[in-house]
């Protein structure tokens, strides 16, 4: 593991874990609903940021698994790191971030995270932290704004519409985003969205079932670092 094993990580200030955020997550942009943010530093320098927080819509992932309270379920929604890193540091850093959480959060049992196989990666640093698979589809969530920002639906009505959307005369928090979507001229993304859960608490029991990583392929999700490229092809570049 090398000099991965030197990286400290610890909980940061929001304000600074966003700043990061906003400069190296591919998607420019941070989390309203992050709570807890862990930073992974090498040299004294910050390199890696973990966000935690509840999900947007946290209704709908209470019930993934048996018996969770409003309080035992927590979404890393957002991560991010520099080219600073050695290799395998991001698999040992959430691995990290999670005994932490174990440590200081106890109620918490277990964790969610998404893979956004539209134009960042189909969740390799996941399975290499033990998460595992429960979901696999296309993603009907994403649009792309006529400026070139890619946007959640949510970010185009409702509460979580974009300040500079909801400033505009010509449309309303109130109307679907579908219809916003028009009248704004934006576009859907084309791909696909992957789901991994993560048991703290490995009493916990899953309702969902978990898909074997091969399915990736299968269903043609496969992406790495923004390219479209299969798990096979993948382990026969290493191979070779």
């Amino acid at each position: 593991m090398g000099r991965a094993k030197e990286i400290i990580v610890k909980v940061i200030q929001s304000k600074v874990a966003n700043e990061f955020v906003k400069k190296y997550h591919y998607s420019g942009r941070t989390v309203n609903t992050s709570k807890i943010h862990f930073g992974a530093f090498l040299d004294d320098k910050l390199h890696g940021v973990m966000s935690y927080g509840p999900p947007m819509v946290k209704k709908n992932m209470l019930g993934m698994v048996e018996g969770t309270k409003w309080n035992e379920m927590l979404e890393l929604n957002r991560m991010a790191f520099d080219d600073y890193l050695p290799k395998n540091s991001e698999s040992r850093c959430i691995s990290i971030s999670i005994k932490l959480i174990k440590k200081n959060a106890p109620q918490i049992k277990w964790i969610v995270s998404f893979s956004d196989s539209t134009q960042c990666g189909d969740g390799t640093i996941y399975r290499a932290s033990g998460f595992v698979l429960t979901s696999i589809k296309r993603n009907n969530s994403l649009y792309q704004l006529p400026d070139g920002r890619v946007v959640n639906n949510l970010n185009m009505t409702g509460k979580y519409m974009l300040s500079d959307l909801a400033a505009r005369s010509d449309i309303s928090s109130a109307w679907s985003y579908n219809k916003n979507a028009k009248i704004i001229g934006a576009k859907k993304v084309e791909g696909f969205q992957l789901r991994y859960i993560y048991l703290i608490d490995k009493t916990c029991k899953l309702t969902v079932p978990i898909l074997p990583f091969s399915k990736i392929d299968e269903m043609g999700a496969g992406m790495y670092k923004g390219e479209k490229v299969s798990l096979e092809d993948r382990k026969n570049a290493r191979e070779v």
